[in-house]
């Protein structure tokens, strides 16, 4: 087995949030990696826009962006290889051709999608969807939030 280093995409998103009752936000920043700059974009759209309909978040929309980069990365000579390094790993599985039939999951994903409305309909409070994604809370109940003057 050897290493190789391959291209990601870098999603950084620079946001600076306020906790409830509070008029001060707190800057910070995350990064998300991606194997294809569309994947990094859509991304970084779907997260902008639900930030932006947070009250309590505010996005710097100048220091957000999908940057390629490169990783170091394990290298194999063939799928058989792969599979006996990785076969006692837990929900290790040979990802199938994306034209393939969609899952059970990714159907049932689908069907929830559209029963959800959008974050920006039920102003933040879960479960609600962001383009393809179902954002999930720890309660149903909206949250206090912080909003700027």
């Amino acid at each position: 087995m050897e290493t190789a280093w391959i291209q990601v995409f870098v999603l950084i998103l620079s946001e600076c949030v306020a906790p409830a009752g509070k008029t001060i936000c707190q800057e910070q920043t995350f990064e998300l990696q991606f194997l294809t700059r569309s994947d990094c974009e859509v991304a970084l759209e779907q997260f902008v826009s639900l930030k932006e309909a947070s009250d309590n978040v505010i996005v710097n929309a100048q220091e957000s962006s999908c940057a390629p980069a490169a990783r170091e990365r394990e290298v194999f000579a063939s799928l058989d290889a792969i599979n006996a390094a990785h076969s006692n790993d837990a929900g290790w599985r040979v990802l199938q051709d994306d034209s393939a039939a969609p899952s059970a999951t990714l159907a049932a994903h689908q069907e929830r999608l559209a029963t959800l409305k959008t974050c920006q309909d039920t102003k933040g409070v879960t479960p609600c969807r962001v383009g393809d994604i179902i954002m999930e809370g720890a309660t149903e109940e909206p949250t206090e939030v912080w909003k700027s003057d």
